[in-house]
């Protein structure tokens, strides 16, 4: 029997385990968190439950010795390490993150031990890149060229459940969330590399009408220029991924920002209020601002902002709470975990409510004939509150069949590698859409239907 090992028991950790184990592999769940883990593996037989520490590297490489294949779902600092212990004892890996430079220096290393360091393969990135590159692949076979690329990823609640201001409830990991509005941004639109710093992150949008959910913005997701090499398309004059998400997060976001509250920068905060903290940043970022103390401090924030006092953003920073005059019982800390906790206290998922995830590809392609077409790629999924959500569904269940099929000799690819390739791409997809976990893909679309 194949042995299995999964580095942690997070949020999207239990699809993968569930699939696993019902494929007939013995499978080791390895996390700090043994609780958690142990509701995953239950009482099947061919399940375990390893207390164990990331940062304890002397079990670890016990562990990796001892299984065929490692899946790594910890923080992406720690994957580095892992894939160390692997080329060591000679053991596939597969994870959901984005490669790293140090990562992707170990291919050399990979290809002389004879494994498959497979990165990449959860939803995004993953389920993005394998139905992008399916598409990219045909149009090429057709030598068409793709003059415009879109790709577009929300993990949100479904519309039903999004019923707070901010209109977003944490499917994933919440630090993460919010930690992602700090990022700065490139693409490439029409030939123009566009460069968007992390104070205009929230103000380049544009919208989408996605079907069965409604309009929906969408701003830009980190450096979107590397997709020209990675997906092989250096015809291309746009290059764009972004992000979904409902109106209301970009407006109440940039806000947020402006007022500099989800700032990693540590100070102390010793004796105040919500109310204090928010006015004390205002001073800090606007020394001659005119505070004034008859004033509440929903008057002086819009008026920092320039915004009516009944403005969207003003009305979902009240009800986060940021407005409080109670003491937060702070020391020393940083705006980025006030704010986060007050938003992961008050926009977690309820054990009733579905999240969803939605995905669109959007593509304008030219064929030698002279002929062009927008092609259109979409997936919406939603989750089920008695077993997973759809985020846990669409990034686990991935990475589950790669293990699968790595153990099964279907993937031969040795070295560092993301699902871009066929080998990798075309028997995922396959096996995703058994799952109900598929795209929806139409061509010959007219320029129209084209994202402007």
């Amino acid at each position: 029997m194949k042995r299995i090992l999964i580095l942690g028991a997070g949020l999207v950790a239990n699809p993968m385990v569930q699939y696993l184990l019902g494929k007939g592999y013995q499978v080791s769940v390895a996390s700090n968190t043994p609780d958690r883990a142990a509701e995953m593996v239950k009482d099947h037989a061919n399940g375990r439950v390893i207390r164990w520490e990331a940062e304890d590297k002397e079990t670890l490489d016990t562990l990796v010795a001892k299984h065929d294949l490692t899946v790594s779902l910890l923080p992406y600092r720690f994957h580095v390490d892992v894939a160390y212990h692997c080329l060591k004892h000679k053991k596939n890996l597969v994870t959901t993150s984005y490669v790293k430079p140090e990562m992707r220096a170990l291919d050399e290393e990979a290809r002389e031990a004879g494994i498959i360091l497979l990165n990449e393969i959860g939803l995004d990135p993953g389920v993005d890149h394998m139905s992008a590159m399916r598409i990219i692949d045909k149009i090429h076979e057709k030598e068409g060229a793709v003059l415009e690329f879109y790709s577009i990823c929300g993990a949100l609640p479904a519309p039903e459940a999004a019923d707070n201001p901010f209109r977003y409830k944490f499917s994933w990991s919440p630090k993460g969330v919010v930690l992602a509005g700090n990022n700065d941004a490139l693409y490439l639109r029409n030939g123009e590399k566009v460069s968007v710093p992390t104070q205009n992150l929230f103000r380049d949008i544009f919208e989408v009408d996605f079907p069965e959910v409604g309009k929906l913005d969408v701003y830009p997701n980190r450096d979107s220029l590397a997709y020209q090499e990675i997906y092989g398309i250096p015809e291309a004059r746009t290059v764009y991924r972004g992000t979904f998400r409902y109106k209301g997060w970009c407006e109440t976001l940039d806000a947020i920002k402006r007022l500099d509250l989800i700032s990693p920068e540590i100070f102390n905060m010793r004796g105040m209020t919500f109310a204090n903290m928010v006015l004390f940043q205002i001073k800090k970022l606007d020394p001659k601002f005119i505070q004034h103390p008859a004033s509440s401090i929903r008057q002086q924030v819009a008026s920092y902002l320039s915004l009516p006092e009944n403005a969207y953003a003003i009305e979902a920073l009240d009800w986060l709470g940021l407005f409080r005059d109670t003491p937060m019982g702070r020391g020393l800390d940083s705006t980025f975990e006030v704010t986060s906790d007050l938003m992961i206290g008050k926009m977690g998922l309820g054990p009733t409510e579905r999240d969803m995830v939605v995905l669109q590809h959007t593509f304008l392609a030219a064929y030698s004939d002279g002929r062009k077409e927008v092609i259109r790629s979409r997936m919406l999924d939603f989750g089920t509150p008695a077993t997973d959500t759809s985020i846990a569904r669409t990034v686990a269940l991935p990475a589950a069949i790669a293990a699968e099929m790595i153990l099964e000799g279907k993937i031969t690819e040795k070295g560092v590698h993301i699902p871009v390739i066929p080998g990798i791409y075309n028997p995922v997809l396959d096996r995703l859409e058994h799952m109900n976990i598929r795209m929806v893909e139409e061509y010959g679309l007219p320029l129209s239907e084209n994202i402007s």
